[in-house]
């Protein structure tokens, strides 16, 4: 067991990624998101497409749709014809994809492990650990493309054996959004039921 601590290399490839990606206006990208416990024997994969503007983001996944304009934050249910409607708290320790690209900076120590190829692409592959003995994760596993630093995938672990990964299998720079794009219209949802939690 490799003691996690503030290692360069790792901050290095850090640093190189997060640059990267504060240096895009916007991005979208196709995700799988793949949910294995090997205690219990459980695999599920699900695919959805992220965009992220600055603070704002939308996540649509086969069963809801997260939209966060960076203040307000509205989970559509589909097939509950619901939406729950919260307020934003920047500060929370809820890893979401605009935090993603900086996580590292703040509560994190880090490792680089080692090289490997994911999907063709030779990858650094870095662990981040928490500080805190009580954080929702006990680690996360990120791999960085070597060449152009970006995110190939990300793994979280828990402390129940459930391993959540994140997987891009598309990603696009710098598309056209606008800002309306990150709020809920409840006029294009007919018959939807509005819960507002704030």
């Amino acid at each position: 067991m490799v003691l996690a601590q503030y290692d360069p290399k790792a901050l290095e490839i850090l640093e190189a990624m997060s640059k990267k990606y504060k240096s895009y206006t916007s991005f979208e990208a196709s995700i799988t998101s793949t949910l294995t416990n090997e205690v219990e024997g459980t695999r599920e994969e699900i695919k959805g497409k992220i965009t992220v503007k600055g603070e704002k983001f939308r996540l649509v996944m086969d069963d809801q749709e997260i939209i966060n304009n960076g203040t307000t934050v509205w989970t559509y249910l589909p097939a509950a014809k619901e939406v729950n409607i919260d307020n934003y708290d920047p500060n929370s320790d809820e890893i979401n994809p605009t935090k993603i690209y900086d996580l590292y900076k703040k509560g994190f120590k880090y490792l680089f492990l080692e090289e490997q190829t994911e999907n063709g692409v030779l990858c650094e592959v870095v662990d981040l650990v928490p500080e805190k003995k009580d954080a929702q994760y006990f680690k996360i596993r990120m791999n960085i493309g070597k060449k152009d630093k970006n995110i190939v995938s990300w793994t979280m672990f828990d402390k129940s054996g459930n391993r959540y990964k994140y997987a891009i299998t598309k990603f696009t720079p710098n598309v056209a959004v606008t800002d309306a794009f990150f709020t809920f219209d409840p006029k294009k949802y007919p018959g939807v039921e509005i819960i507002d939690l704030r």
